[in-house]
């Protein structure tokens, strides 16, 4: 007799937070048993089975907030009242080197495969041109009078949105009014800015001098591992991922980092 299979438990695809986290798991226990992690060449290649899924808007807006609310628990916006913000979340193009900053997603690292073959992040890219968000950049230009973070925010999704020239002159604006609590955030923002518009050498050293930040370790660990300086990135990786709950996709493309920076040693 025929039995009919069970349809009540739909499938749920894993999410990105999960995927890093196996992926990250089994590299984990192959450098703690002495094995060899991953190589590419070898006989299981990772990639991309057709066009990559764009995150969701929700809850890419959650990790896009997260490096503002890691020190200062604040209120900041809704998604739904940013104008343009879904737009530019399926606007992104896959990224490897990505700063813990406002505006920014792990879900934007979608690539693994080519996140294991890239020893560095290579030569400053091309400024690439402003994407169309009219609204966003009305909304980001009027947030320059609200209270903090909202003005890190702004300048945050402007970056996001490669209007580099909007979002440095909207940090530099409120340089002299920054609150003492937000100062470590809007460092941050400000190195975040020059390492998405490819001046490297300049974050990294932004980065050094910010003193108790969890975003700031581990955009320090980042930038060593993708300036060739593995050795340099595993202590501060160490730190943040230790500071960030295991529910947050940081936590999670943080340890990918840091097992990226074990491996190339």
């Amino acid at each position: 007799m025929r039995q009919e299979s069970d349809n009540s438990t739909p499938f749920t695809p894993p999410s990105l937070s999960d995927l890093l986290a196996r992926f990250v798991a089994e590299q984990s226990e192959r450098l703690a048993g002495g094995g060899l992690p991953f190589e590419p060449g070898s006989e299981v290649q990772l990639h991309e089975a057709g066009a990559a899924q764009a995150a969701d808007p929700r809850l890419a807006w959650e990790e896009a907030v997260a490096a503002l609310q890691t020190a200062v628990k604040s209120e900041l916006p809704r998604p739904s009242a940013v104008p343009d913000w879904s737009g530019l979340v399926s606007a992104q193009e896959p990224a490897l080197d990505i700063a813990f900053c406002a505006g920014n997603f792990p879900q934007m690292v979608r690539n693994l495969g080519l996140l294991l073959q890239s020893e560095s992040s290579g030569p400053p890219a091309q400024a690439a041109r402003a994407l169309p968000a009219a609204g966003l950049t009305q909304w980001a230009e009027a947030s320059a009078t609200k209270p903090f973070p909202q003005v890190l925010l702004a300048a945050g999704l402007l970056r996001l949105a490669h209007d580099l020239e909007r979002a440095g002159r909207l940090l530099k604006g409120v340089a002299a009014t920054v609150p003492a609590e937000w100062k470590a955030a809007w460092r941050n923002e400000e190195a975040a800015l020059a390492w998405h518009a490819g001046r490297r050498e300049e974050a990294a050293r932004l980065w050094t001098g910010i003193e108790g930040s969890v975003p700031a370790l581990f955009n320090r660990g980042m930038a060593a591992l993708f300036l060739g300086k593995p050795a340099a990135a595993i202590a501060p990786l160490r730190q943040a991922v230790a500071q960030l709950p295991e529910s947050s996709s940081w936590h999670h493309l943080g340890q990918l980092y840091l097992t990226l920076a074990e491996m190339r040693q």
